[in-house]
């Protein structure tokens, strides 16, 4: 059993924290005052490799894995979990083409996605709510070798700043439902956004509507197979959604540590640095515990999907445990901070309010409970 990472593995952590501090943490402040996307950071990212992570070299990523995929954005959360949340659903986009055994579409747009010509969103959710997505009313009428989309998708994230999205939408109601992914490029016109939302945190990372109006989308443009729809995207969900809000929730934990260990040692009462109180020391010990065993869990599913073993158990189990224990984190980090961590120049507040957000991302942290439950107790299957 080996915890060590790779040498390539440690580079890309070196690498990626040092750019996080030259170039996204000087922009965190104007992100969190005018919530505006900072697209010339994200070109960035995309022009250092980081949109090609998981996509193998001859499709032109780095095929690094999902592992390294993991350290990238615990690395970029660290500084700004508004970017890495951005980042994360990038790769779902990106990952949405390069595993659809779609050649032509992969042709077409594999390259301008990782390098950051164009974005991608992924829109399955539904007011209907996103935690039963076979209750989505979004609908494909085929006409004409193609089939006109009708139908509104909710809280996706990179909503107005990405040109193209998969979109979950149902083929048929008769015998029984049906759904299929489509490719759907806004250049095809009746593909616009919505409203954007105004969220407690994230500010930076652009949440809101997509909507389709009589928006004809050609009949190639399938993803995956005709009527697979919510397992293709509820994989991806899984294998990309749900790993990267576990690794923006590593991001905000070990921040906050940091944070606090600082102002521990250097705020003084009665004399001494609070970092000599047994209260102190529970509170440091608790936030490490909580941070050392999400790692545990989020790069053990990671290398489980780079192994090509089944992950959703793990996944499911280190998605409602990290997200969980990032709030528990940097409300600890507040209470150590005192009237200081209430400061918005101290920054801990911001990861507090980041951290609310992952609870329900992906999939709410209930339906992971149901997930692991329904997993763990089902029947053997009869060989």
């Amino acid at each position: 059993m080996d915890f060590a990472f790779t040498n390539e593995q440690e580079l890309l952590r070196n690498a990626v924290r040092e750019l996080s501090e030259q170039y996204i943490a000087p922009r965190v402040n104007e992100m969190e005052e005018t919530d505006q996307v900072p697209l010339d950071l994200l070109k960035h990212m995309a022009a250092q490799g980081f949109l090609g992570v998981t996509v193998p070299p001859d499709l032109g990523g780095t095929g690094l894995g999902h592992v390294a995929r993991m350290i990238m954005l615990e690395e970029v959360a660290r500084v700004s979990p508004a970017l890495s949340m951005s980042l994360q659903c990038l790769h779902f986009g990106v990952a949405a083409i390069a595993e659809s055994g779609n050649q032509k579409l992969i042709d077409q747009y594999i390259k301008p996605l990782l390098q950051g010509e164009i974005f991608a969103a992924a829109g399955i959710t539904e007011a209907s709510g996103g935690s039963d997505p076979s209750a989505g009313t979004t609908t494909a009428l085929e006409k004409d070798n193609g089939f006109i989309l009708n139908g509104r998708k909710v809280f996706i994230t990179n909503s107005h700043i990405s040109d193209t999205a998969m979109i979950v939408a149902k083929t048929a109601d008769e015998p029984k439902k049906e759904f299929t992914a489509f490719w759907v490029d806004k250049k095809y016109g009746g593909f616009r956004p919505g409203r954007a939302e105004k969220k407690i945190g994230f500010h930076g990372c652009v949440t809101g509507e997509l909507i389709l109006e009589d928006c004809f989308v050609p009949a190639e443009n399938i993803l995956g197979a005709r009527g697979q729809g919510l397992a293709y995207a509820l994989k991806g969900i899984s294998d990309y959604g749900r790993t990267g809000i576990v690794g923006v929730a590593l991001g905000i934990m070990q921040a906050c540590l940091e944070k606090a260990i600082k102002f521990a040692g250097e705020r003084v009462l009665y004399g001494k640095p609070i970092s000599n109180l047994p209260s102190i020391h529970f509170k440091i010990a608790e936030m490490h515990a909580d941070l050392a065993a999400s790692r545990l869990l989020a790069y053990q599913a990671c290398w489980l999907l780079d192994n090509k073993q089944r992950a959703d158990l793990a996944i499911a189990t280190a998605k409602f445990y990290c997200t969980e224990a990032a709030l528990r984190v940097s409300r600890k980090a507040m209470d150590i901070m005192g009237g200081y961590g209430c400061m918005v120049e101290y920054g801990v507040e911001r990861y507090l309010r980041d951290a609310q957000l992952l609870v329900p991302a992906d999939g709410t942290n209930d339906i992971m409970r149901v997930v692991v439950g329904k997993t763990l107790t089902a029947p053997p299957k009869k060989k």
